[in-house]
């Protein structure tokens, strides 16, 4: 069995589907992943997921890159406090917010601790997805180490966290803002008349085609005015080929029709 016969075979296993990411380092991972399992071909590696339950997590957890944490690349979220918000504030009464790959839970926590530092979170409703359900279940404990609250100020910590032994957990008021869901960006239908749209450092493992598939589907799933925020490594070519117009760095507006 080659490459394309294991993604075959992993598309009926768990309906994802391998050939929307760049192959070759997808390939790489997997292949790595393989190794470090004591195997050497597709084919055994394949008979071991099918086999074992918890060699089938380690490789779905391995692919879908659940890399997260509190407000990553710090800069950005300031543009967004200060400017993104206050002006989509200008012409809705109430936002609707998507952080459509949230991993463990850190980006839409961010999202939730700045509506409430900012005093509108009646206002604002947040979706989180993610396709890893392991992930989805982590995220709604909110549990994190010191380790992973790093990127947040002190004040922040001691407002919004409890703290046990060495474990900082997320209090309930943010916690109960965000609703969690699965959701799997390449074949789920998306929410609609969202406002604000994060989907960052996802879209680098993607194809060419599979990318102009999804800003399409994102560029639908968008309110009038509504904002796409991505990650500092993913800036869009030609954005108003899908519809957006260059907001600020990092963040695309839907143009009006």
């Amino acid at each position: 069995m080659d490459y394309k016969g294991f993604t075959e075979e992993i598309k009926k296993m768990c309906n994802i589907d391998l050939s929307n990411y760049k192959e070759k380092q997808m390939k790489r991972r997997i292949e790595s992943l393989i190794r470090r399992n004591g195997h050497e071909s597709y084919d055994s590696y394949l008979e071991l997921l099918k086999r074992s339950k918890h060699h089938l997590k380690e490789f779905l957890d391995y692919i879908t890159i659940n890399v997260s944490e509190f407000f990553r690349n710090p800069a950005q979220w300031q543009v967004l406090e200060r400017e993104i918000i206050p002006d989509l504030l200008k012409y809705k009464k109430r936002l609707r917010v998507w952080s459509s790959a949230c991993s463990t839970g850190e980006e839409p926590y961010s999202l939730a601790m700045i509506f409430d530092k900012m005093m509108i979170k009646s206002r604002v409703e947040i979706i989180a997805s993610d396709i890893d359900r392991v992930a989805i279940e982590k995220a709604q404990q909110g549990v994190y180490t010191a380790k992973g609250i790093t990127n947040i100020p002190s004040a922040m910590v001691k407002t919004y966290f409890e703290q046990e032994d060495d474990k900082y957990i997320i209090k309930d008021h943010i916690k109960n803002m965000v609703n969690f869901k699965i959701l799997n960006l390449l074949e789920d239908n998306y929410p609609t008349g969202c406002d604000l749209i994060l989907c960052r450092n996802v879209m680098i493992y993607f194809t060419e085609d599979t990318k102009e598939k999804l800003y399409k589907k994102f560029y639908d799933a968008l309110s009038d005015r509504g904002v796409f925020f991505v990650g500092s490594t993913e800036q869009i070519i030609m954005p108003y080929k899908y519809g957006f117009s260059n907001l600020k760095n990092f963040f695309y507006q839907k143009i009006l029709e």
